[in-house]
């Protein structure tokens, strides 16, 4: 198997498999337990916290665990809507991932919310003129990828906080596909999500950090875990896990250049042979990241890679192919099939995966 879709998913690493392994069967003591085992697990979960924070520049006391990038943005999104008493617009973009663009809709179908959706050119770039206009007196929120999840298209957070904060409005950012590969910053963020499973962490855990001072209203009440924010017993394995893997992808930042030379040699042999569109291509984007366009042959192409046991991401499956993505419709391009590479992909794997795509395209 050939897997080129590290975007979707992750392997969780070896490192961190034999991290969590002896909370699961030794020291599997609660938390909050005040017995040995219990502040044995209580030290885990504080040292994985710190290991994130530095992953996601800040301190550890602004970071709590969730399940996931889709919790965290919820609890972002309905955590300032419950708690806010005048402001209720939210401005975001048209390349958003759904657990932000299905909510926000959502919550303005119900007319919690007034909702501003900004938009992005061919080339997958903000419309920075649009949110400038979007932005005003009356907004609580902009809430924005740092990195796009099909594309790798890197959005200019810095002048979209400088947007925000100028409004007295706050930011959160999704930086679930951009932790791990890029060196993220919570200069100008008042909120950021990111999910282990993206990083070699297992699924079913991520973090979100919350700038200090902010105040947010919980989803769900009871125990008080996590500053009150995030009640239940916390998966003391995952959170080991989390931090391990958190650890060493911040190691690892380097060795993401070697990806983008990967990715780069991938795309230029997709070009040179076969004459296809890198979606995005122009604007900064995320080393490990392309959105390859082969127009009416997406369908066949993604069939021979799977036939293959090489795994990409493509849009929804209809009987005439490839459905494009909402993203790809923000973009007004066709369905994209997206390869994703890990620090772990070799030149090998490429190699045979640009031979099976010419295999297809000539058939």
């Amino acid at each position: 198997m050939i897997y080129l879709d590290n975007n979707a998913t992750t392997r969780v690493i070896d490192e961190v498999l034999a991290a969590m392994e002896p909370y699961y069967r030794e020291l599997y003591g609660n938390a909050h337990a005040a017995h040995s085992l219990g502040r044995r697990s209580h030290e885990a979960v504080e040292e994985a916290r710190a290991s994130v924070a530095r992953l996601m520049d800040c301190s550890d006391g602004e970071v709590i665990f969730t399940s996931c990038g889709t919790e965290g943005n919820a609890l972002v999104i309905r955590g300032l809507i419950d708690a806010a008493t005048s402001r209720r617009k939210i401005v975001t973009t048209a390349v958003e991932h759904p657990s932000v663009l299905l909510l926000l809709r959502a919550l303005e179908s119900r007319g919690d919310i007034e909702l501003a959706v900004v938009d992005v050119d061919s080339d997958g770039a903000l419309d920075l003129d649009q949110l400038r206009a979007a932005v005003d007196d009356r907004t609580l929120l902009v809430t924005v990828m740092l990195a796009q999840n099909e594309t790798g298209v890197i959005h200019p957070i810095a002048e979209i906080s400088a947007l925000a904060h100028a409004r007295g409005a706050l930011l959160h950012v999704d930086a679930v596909q951009a932790a791990g590969k890029i060196a993220v910053s919570h200069d100008g963020v008042d909120f950021m999500t990111v999910s282990g499973h993206k990083l070699h962490a297992p699924k079913g855990v991520g973090a979100l950090s919350i700038h200090r001072g902010l105040k947010l209203t919980p989803l769900w009440y009871g125990g008080g875990q996590e500053l009150g924010l995030r009640s239940g017993t916390e998966p003391v394995p995952s959170i080991v896990g989390l931090g391990v893997a958190a650890r060493l992808a911040l190691e690892s930042l380097p060795a993401f250049e070697c990806v983008r030379e990967l990715r780069d040699r991938f795309e230029s042999e997709m070009r040179a042979r076969f004459g296809v569109q890198i979606a995005g291509a122009s604007q900064p984007r995320l080393p490990n990241t392309s959105s390859v366009i082969f127009r009416d042959h997406a369908a066949e192409v993604v069939a021979s890679l799977d036939a293959h046991g090489v795994c990409v991401s493509a849009g929804a499956a209809c009987n005439t192919g490839l459905e494009p993505s909402g993203t790809m419709k923000a973009m007004g391009l066709p369905a994209a099939v997206r390869f994703s590479l890990s620090r772990f992909t070799t030149a090998d794997e490429i190699d045979e995966a640009v031979k099976i795509v010419g295999a297809a395209l000539t058939k």
